[in-house]
C-alpha cells in the first residue's frame, strides 16, 4: 500500500515547476505510507505524486504507472488480488510495463467502461488515472473504503486528491472524504456509485439458508488471495475469534503459495503473529493460546498506560479522527505497528469487518428481529470507512505496514451477506442458554481453533488490550477538562460537539492538527452504544441513558459489564 497525491485542472499559464514542487511538499506529509520510493508525473493538465510501499514487484512496479505510449498515468494506493485473472480476460493485447498488480487498471480502462471494470476488481484501492489525450481524470475508491481517499479544491479551483487529509487541510477549504464504492469522471464532472449489491435489501436475502461449508470455503479463498506478496508478512492476532480465524487459515497456506498454477515455497514460510496489550490483558493471554495451537511464531508485546498516553497526539494526527472508540483502539494498534515495522514485516492480515457482517458487537443481542438486524449490518458496513477500516489502515500505515482484511473480500462479502440474518441473530436457544454472537461463523470453523478461542466472547479491541486502558483514559480526560469548559463544549465546537470529557480532550488534540471546519466535518457524529449506529439505540430503552461506546456498556451481555 502507498499514498497518492493528484492535482488536476491545470491551465495554460500555470507555473508547472512551482506546482510540481508544491505537490511534492504536500505529498511528503503522507510519505510514512510509502517510504520506499517517490514517483512524480507532470503534464500540462495534471500533477501526480506517488509514495510507494513496495509489496508486489518491489524491484519494479514504481508509480505512477504509464502506458507504453505514455497516454495514461496511474497512481494507485492498494492491491488488486485478482489481477492475473483480469489480465487473462483482456479482449485486446496490452503491453504491460511492470509486474505491478495495479497496472491492470490501465488495461481495463482502455477496453471497458469504468462502471463495468470497477465491478470486476477484487481488491482494496484508491486511484487517480490521468488520460493525457482526453485531458480526463478518473478517480475511484474500493467498495467498502478499506483504503482512505480525500478530495477538494484549492483556491484556484483545481481538483486535488490525496490519501490522507493532512495533505489537503491547508489548501482545500472543502476537503472531504471521497465516498467508497464511487468513481468520479472529470469529463462529465459526475460522481457515480458503482458498487450496488442485492443483499443490501433484506427482502433479497430473506429465507436464504446459512451454508456453513460455502462460508468457510469462501473465507479460505479470501485469505489465500490476500497472501499475494513478495515481502515478509504476518498476522495480527488478538486472540479473539476474527483475528484467530484469519491466522488459522493463513497458517494453512503460509508454507507455500500458489502462483500461475505452480506450487513454490514462499519467501516468508514461518507465519509470524503479533499481539499487544497492557500487562495481564485478556487479548495477550488469549493470543498466546491461539498462537500455540496454530504453530505461529508469536510476538506478544506489552505497553504501559503512560506509553499509550504519550502517543495520543501522534495517533490523532495519523488517524485523522476524534471519534472516541477509534482513538481508544488506534493507540495500541499504532504502537504495535511500530514493533512490527522494526522486525522487518511490511504486510499483515487483520480481522476487521467480521462484526459488521455477522453482528458481532454485543448490542446486537438487543436486535428485535432479523430485518432490523440485517439493516443494521448494512449501516455498519457503509460506515466502516470512518471507523475500523480507517483505524486499521492509518494506524498501521503510520509506520509503513500494510493491513489487509480478508473478511471484506468482495467475493466473501457476497457469500456472507446473502445469508438471512435470522441465522446470525443472537438470543436464547431452546435450552434457555444464550446463543453467542457470530455463532454461524464459529460453527463453520469447528476444529480450526481451540474451543476457548472459537467460542470466546466478543471483546472490542480497546477493551481487550486491558480494561485499565479505557478507565485510565477517562480519568486522564477528567483531570484535563474542567466542568466549566465542558459545559461550553457546544459553543466551542458547534459541529458535532463532544458529549463527554474524553471526547472533548480528543477533539481538542484533533483541532491542533486539523483546525478547519471542513476537517471537523470529515468525522461522523451521533450517539453510539458499544459501536452501534445511532439508529440501533432504539433497540433498548436503557441505551438512552448511556454515553460510553465500550462493549461493556451492554448490561446483561458482557461478563465484565459496566455498572
Amino acid at each position: 500500500m502507498c499514498s497518492i497525491f493528484g492535482m488536476f485542472g491545470l491551465q495554460a499559464g500555470d507555473d508547472l515547476p512551482a506546482l510540481r514542487r508544491r505537490a511534492l511538499d504536500l505529498s511528503q506529509r503522507q510519505r510514512h505510507r510509502g517510504p520506499d520510493w517517490s514517483g512524480v508525473y507532470v503534464d500540462t493538465g495534471a500533477v501526480l505524486v506517488h509514495e510507494r510501499l513496495a509489496i508486489v514487484d518491489p524491484a519494479g512496479g514504481s508509480q505512477p504507472l504509464l502506458s507504453e505510449d505514455g497516454g495514461l498515468a496511474l497512481a494507485v494506493n492498494g492491491e488488486i488480488y485478482n489481477h492475473r485473472e483480469l489480465k487473462a480476460e483482456l479482449a485486446q493485447p496490452y503491453a504491460f510495463q511492470t509486474g505491478s498488480d495495479c497496472e491492470v487498471i490501465n488495461a481495463l480502462y482502455r477496453e471497458d467502461e469504468p462502471a463495468s471494470f470497477l465491478n470486476r476488481l477484487n481488491g482494496i484501492f484508491a486511484f487517480a488515472l490521468w488520460d493525457r489525450d482526453q485531458q480526463r481524470v478518473l478517480i475511484a475508491r474500493d467498495p467498502i473504503g478499506v483504503v482512505p481517499l480525500y478530495w477538494g479544491h484549492d483556491q484556484d479551483g483545481r481538483l486535488v486528491v490525496a490519501s490522507e487529509l493532512k495533505s489537503l487541510v491547508d489548501i482545500c477549504a472543502d476537503a472531504a472524504q471521497f465516498p467508497p464504492g464511487h468513481w468520479y469522471d472529470s469529463a462529465t464532472d459526475t460522481l457515480t456509485r458503482y458498487y450496488e449489491r442485492p443483499w443490501r435489501d433484506y427482502d433479497a436475502v430473506e429465507g436464504v439458508e446459512a451454508d456453513r461449508v460455502a462460508l468457510r470455503e469462501a473465507f479460505e479463498r479470501a485469505v489465500h488471495r490476500q497472501l499475494m506478496t513478495d515481502v515478509p508478512y504476518g498476522v495480527l492476532l488478538s486472540g479473539g475469534l476474527d483475528s484467530s480465524l484469519v491466522a488459522a487459515v493463513a497458517a494453512r497456506y503460509a508454507r507455500h503459495r500458489i502462483e500461475d498454477g505452480d506450487k513454490s515455497e514462499a519467501w516468508w514460510p514461518r507465519l509470524h503473529s503479533f499481539a499487544i496489550g497492557l500487562k495481564g490483558s485478556p487479548d495477550l493471554a488469549a493470543a498466546a493460546i491461539a498462537a500455540e495451537a496454530l504453530g505461529t511464531v508469536h510476538h506478544g508485546f506489552e505497553y504501559t498506560f503512560e506509553e499509550g498516553l504519550d502517543a495520543l497526539p501522534e495517533v490523532i494526527r495519523h488517524v485523522e479522527t476524534y471519534d472516541v472508540t477509534t482513538i481508544r483502539a488506534s493507540t495500541p494498534m499504532f504502537l504495535l505497528a511500530r514493533r512490527i515495522k522494526a522486525m522487518g514485516v511490511k504486510m499483515v492480515l487483520s480481522g476487521e469487518g467480521s462484526d459488521e457482517i455477522f453482528g458481532g458487537y454485543l448490542y446486537f443481542h438487543k436486535a428485535p428481529n432479523a430485518r432490523e438486524f440485517h439493516e443494521e449490518l448494512v449501516r455498519k458496513l457503509d460506515a466502516l470507512n470512518n471507523y475500523d477500516c480507517l483505524r486499521a489502515n492509518k494506524s498501521m500505515m503510520a509506520w509503513g505496514v500494510e493491513p489487509r482484511v480478508p473478511f471484506l473480500d468482495r467475493e466473501f462479502l457476497d457469500v456472507a451477506m446473502r445469508i438471512d440474518a435470522q441465522h446470525k441473530m443472537v438470543g436464547k436457544g431452546g435450552d434457555g442458554a444464550r446463543r453467542i454472537e457470530k455463532a454461524v461463523l464459529r460453527e463453520a470453523f469447528e476444529g480450526y481453533l481451540p474451543e476457548s478461542i472459537l467460542w470466546r466472547q466478543k471483546e472490542q479491541f480497546s477493551d481487550g488490550v486491558g480494561y485499565g486502558w479505557i478507565d485510565g483514559l477517562k480519568a486522564h480526560a477528567e483531570a484535563q477538562v474542567s466542568d466549566r469548559v465542558m459545559a461550553a463544549a457546544d459553543k466551542r465546537f458547534v459541529h458535532n460537539p463532544p458529549q463527554t470529557k474524553e471526547a472533548y480532550y480528543y477533539r481538542h488534540l484533533f483541532e491542533q492538527f486539523f483546525p478547519t471546519q471542513a476537517a471537523a466535518e470529515t468525522v461522523p457524529g451521533g450517539k453510539s452504544i458499544a459501536c452501534s449506529s445511532p439508529a440501533a439505540i432504539a433497540w433498548d430503552a436503557s441505551f438512552a441513558a448511556m454515553a460510553d461506546p465500550s462493549g461493556r456498556a451492554v448490561a446483561g451481555v458482557h461478563e465484565q459489564a459496566l455498572v
